[in-house]
C-alpha cells in the first residue's frame, strides 16, 4: 500500500487517463447504468474521489456505451518477474496491445527481470478489495472499529494513511458504510494482495523501485501488483 500511494501522488497529472480509460471499458462490457454495473459504480467513485469532473465521467460512459466516437480498448494482463526474482502481475487497458507487451518486456528486460507464462506468478496472490484512508484528524481506534464493523477483514495503520482490506464482493458495500459515516476515502480498489512478500536488499532495491515507477507512469498500465519487500 505504501508504495501504490507513494506512486499514485507522483502521478496525479495521469491518473484522470487511466480512470476514464477503466469507465470506458466497463460501460462497454456491462453496459451505462452506473447502478446496475458494479465495475462502473467503482470506476465512477474512483473518479470522483479524484475530483474528476462529472463531464468527463459522462463523456467516458457515452465512449464505452458507443453513444460517442473513441478509441476501441481492451483488457490484458501479464505476468512476470523483477529484481531479484520478485513476482509482478501488470494489468493493461490499451489500443494497441502489441505496443503495449513490447513496452512492458523492455522494461521488465531493462531492469534484470522477464516477462512469464500466464500463471506463473498469479498463484502468489489473492484478489481482495483495498480501500486507502488519509488519516488526517480520525481517531486509529473508532477507524478500526468503522472498518470491522462494515466487514472489513483487516486494517492497517501508517503514519499518514489507514489501509483496510475487504472481500472483494463487498468492497463498495465498506466504503460507502465508512464514507457515511464521514470518512474521506483516498482510493478504492480491487487489488492482488501477495500472500506472503520478498524481501530484496542492495542495488536490487533501487532496481526494483525504478521497474515499478515506470510501470506505474506506463499511459496504459493500470495497476501493478507485486511481492517486492524491503527495509524502509
Amino acid at each position: 500500500i505504501r508504495h501504490r500511494k507513494g506512486t499514485q501522488d507522483a502521478k496525479r497529472g495521469k491518473i484522470f487517463t487511466k480512470i476514464i480509460k477503466e469507465i470506458t471499458v466497463s460501460a462497454r462490457i456491462s453496459g451505462g447504468e452506473i447502478e446496475s454495473n458494479p465495475r462502473l459504480r467503482q470506476a465512477v467513485a474512483n473518479a470522483k474521489s479524484n475530483n474528476m469532473p462529472n463531464q468527463n465521467i459522462e463523456r467516458a460512459i457515452k465512449k464505452g456505451t458507443g453513444e460517442l466516437e473513441g478509441n476501441t480498448y481492451e483488457e490484458f494482463s501479464y505476468e512476470g518477474y523483477g529484481p531479484g526474482g520478485v513476482a509482478i502481475m501488470i494489468d493493461t487497458i490499451t489500443n494497441n496491445r502489441n505496443r503495449t507487451v513490447a513496452d512492458i518486456r523492455h522494461l521488465l528486460s531493462k531492469y534484470g527481470g522477464n516477462l512469464g507464462e500466464k500463471g506463473s506468478v498469479s498463484w502468489l496472490f489473492v484478489k481482495k478489495g483495498e480501500i486507502i484512508i488519509e488519516k488526517n484528524a480520525y481517531n486509529d481506534e473508532s477507524a478500526f472499529e468503522s472498518a470491522i464493523n462494515h466487514g472489513a477483514d483487516d486494517f492497517i495503520i501508517n503514519d499518514n494513511f489507514y489501509g483496510i482490506t475487504t472481500d472483494q464482493a463487498i468492497l463498495m458495500q465498506v466504503q460507502e458504510g465508512l464514507e457515511d459515516e464521514g470518512y474521506k476515502i483516498y482510493s478504492s480498489e480491487i487489488n492482488m494482495i501477495p500472500k506472503s512478500l520478498k524481501k530484496l536488499s542492495g542495488n536490487s532495491v533501487q532496481n526494483a523501485l525504478n521497474l515499478l515507477k515506470e510501470l506505474d507512469d506506463h499511459d496504459d498500465i493500470t495497476h501493478v501488483y507485486t511481492n517486492f519487500d524491503y527495509d524502509y
